[in-house]
């Protein structure tokens, strides 16, 4: 990617913006290694983090650790346009976040078009549920948590019947998403998120690994390696229903 910045030169938000002369450190800036997939006879893939807190149209304070959705939606792009890329691994640990901006990044990883795999390690919490389970298959960790609970509403809140039916229906896009992604019925997710006995102080409920797995929301327990393994297989399917190879195949498919 052509595109530098100056990590000292900062806009009015506190953010990096592009500057000749000082390379990029994709780490820092975008939470992955490189924005060039790796040569892989098995399949090229993209990795996507979505690490803390996922970002909105409001910038979080600075000592927030955040994934920010106008740096994702570019790099599951230019994924989806690379013809070397063969499918994307998206890892989570995330408390949560931005509904929109979460809802817009599941959205993209649902139509990606080529082979997605998530894995939850540590926490998927909130929005991050549907992030979860954008992907063609998912993993959770034996440790990994998922919290299920409602929309949460900040700031100043005007007391109408108005605000009422715009929560409730940013409610209904989040729990469509995750039912039409999931296993999960809807009545067992409104359950769930509505359950008053398993968390102090609020509703909803937590999932722990193989909770998450008995309840249909997530497919399969495993880590890193399972992951791959089933995102490799993904790819072979792919492939073969497509006829197509990734250029360093040589010209011959898997």
């Amino acid at each position: 990617m052509s595109q530098e910045t100056d990590p000292n030169k900062a806009t009015p938000d506190g953010s990096s913006q592009p500057t000749a002369g000082v390379p990029v450190d994709p780490i820092k800036e975008y939470g992955v290694p490189s924005l060039e997939p790796r040569k892989n006879p098995r399949g090229n893939i993209q990795f996507i983090g979505i690490i803390g807190q996922v970002e909105g149209h409001m910038t979080l304070p600075s000592q927030n650790k955040t994934t920010r959705y106008e740096h994702v939606i570019p790099i599951i792009f230019m994924a989806a346009e690379n013809v070397e890329v063969d499918g994307m691994l998206v890892l989570l640990n995330t408390v949560g976040g931005d509904v929109e901006a979460g809802l817009a990044i599941a959205e993209l990883i649902s139509h990606f078009g080529k082979p997605t795999v998530s894995l939850v390690i540590g926490g998927g919490h909130s929005i991050g549920v549907p992030l979860a389970v954008s992907a063609d298959y998912s993993f959770i960790a034996p440790s990994a948590t998922m919290t299920i609970h409602p929309v949460r509403m900040n700031g100043i809140v005007v007391g109408a019947p108005q605000t009422y039916d715009y929560f409730n229906k940013m409610q209904e896009r989040v729990s469509d998403f995750i039912v039409k992604n999931s296993g999960m019925s809807k009545e067992r997710f409104k359950t769930l998120m509505l359950d008053t006995s398993t968390m102090a102080l609020d509703l909803g409920t937590i999932l722990i690994g193989e909770e998450a797995v008995n309840e249909k929301l997530i497919d399969e327990t495993g880590g890193l390696h399972e992951a791959m393994e089933k995102l490799y297989e993904l790819i072979a399917k792919h492939k073969e229903e497509t006829g197509s190879s990734s250029s360093n195949d040589s010209g011959q498919s898997t």
